[in-house]
């Protein structure tokens, strides 16, 4: 048997021991793991659960990838403090808090601009193999250009979804704070309230409203407070509601008789938001009903008629 016979074996060989040995190598790694989170819980007399430590090693991995992005976008991304701030803000709005979340996410943009474009010059010689120089060049610029803008277009949609979300849930919110204001409750415990009952309906605006509730309580004025609320948010509605609780706290003005009215203005507009929304159905069905019904519809009717006269033509024919 000669050479070239015995390198298919050989090699098959080489790829089952590496095979082999890269899985004993997990299992004692993930083996060793559970070993050192058990004898930590017994120094700590804390009882670690199997499923975390076997995460563990995961999780680790996880945050040093996380790390990475955070220190690749500290590089690249904007170093003025304008930008800074102004990215920052849009991830705040996307519901996105962490410090350096802008950080990491400058990162993955720079990331994912790199990889689309290796990954079209990878497969480029397999799906376009006769293609020009310049073809390629121009095809990798426009992979980066979209790896590198993917990302703000997910944010900005991730925005504008939050931002909807906020404006379905803030009526119900106000219609609550305004019964908790006629009550006879402050305007600050009527938002520490309406926020943990509106947990489950509302979690997205309830987790606004806790936020401002623990500025408050931190002796964060009203008027900041609220000017920070609408700033986090970035919807308009929200922007007009603080504005008239600001005014109405500056000038004595009946805070439960502003929110009742507004609670009403809110209410009719979410109605004329979903009135809108189902006039367009018709519209956005036509293509459908166009591309997908009609002709499936027009076969079933004309298909039967058209096959009779091909074979009345062909008995003609004949």
């Amino acid at each position: 048997m000669g050479e070239s016979q015995l390198l298919p074996f050989i090699v098959a060989g080489v790829a089952f021991l590496s095979v082999l040995l890269a899985g004993v190598g997990i299992i004692g790694y993930l083996g060793g793991t559970d070993q050192t989170a058990r004898l930590k819980g017994s120094i700590s007399g804390t009882r670690v659960k199997r499923s975390d430590s076997l995460t563990a090693p995961l999780a680790s991995s996880f945050q040093s990838v996380i790390a990475f992005f955070g220190r690749l976008g500290s590089k690249i991304g904007p170093q003025e403090e304008v930008e800074i701030d102004k990215n920052r803000l849009s991830l705040i709005q996307a519901g996105l808090r962490k410090p350096d979340s802008y950080k990491i996410f400058q990162g993955i943009k720079g990331c994912m601009a790199i990889g689309t474009g290796v990954v079209f010059l990878l497969v480029r010689p397999i799906f376009f193999p006769d293609i020009s120089v310049i073809v390629v060049i121009f095809g990798t610029l426009a992979m980066a250009t979209i790896g590198l803008y993917g990302p703000e277009y997910w944010l900005t949609k991730r925005v504008a979804r939050r931002k909807t979300t906020i404006s379905d849930e803030l009526p119900d919110a106000l219609d609550l704070l305004v019964v908790c204001v006629e009550s006879g409750m402050g305007l600050d415990q009527a938002i520490d309230r309406v926020c943990e009952e509106v947990k489950t309906s509302g979690p997205i605006i309830s987790s606004e409203l806790k936020i401002l509730t623990l500025e408050l309580r931190a002796g964060k004025g009203r008027t900041a407070a609220l000017r920070a609320l609408s700033e986090r948010v970035g919807l308009d509605d929200l922007n007009s509601l603080t504005s008239l609780l600001i005014q109405a706290d500056a000038f004595g003005i009946s805070i439960g008789r502003t929110l009742r009215v507004y609670s009403d203005a809110m209410r009719t507009k979410r109605s004329q938001r979903a009135e809108e929304t189902a006039a367009k159905m018709p519209v956005l069905l036509l293509l459908p009903l166009v591309c997908c019904i009609l002709p499936a519809l027009f076969i079933t009717i004309m298909g039967p008629a058209v096959m009779l006269f091909i074979d009345t033509f062909a008995l003609i024919g004949k």
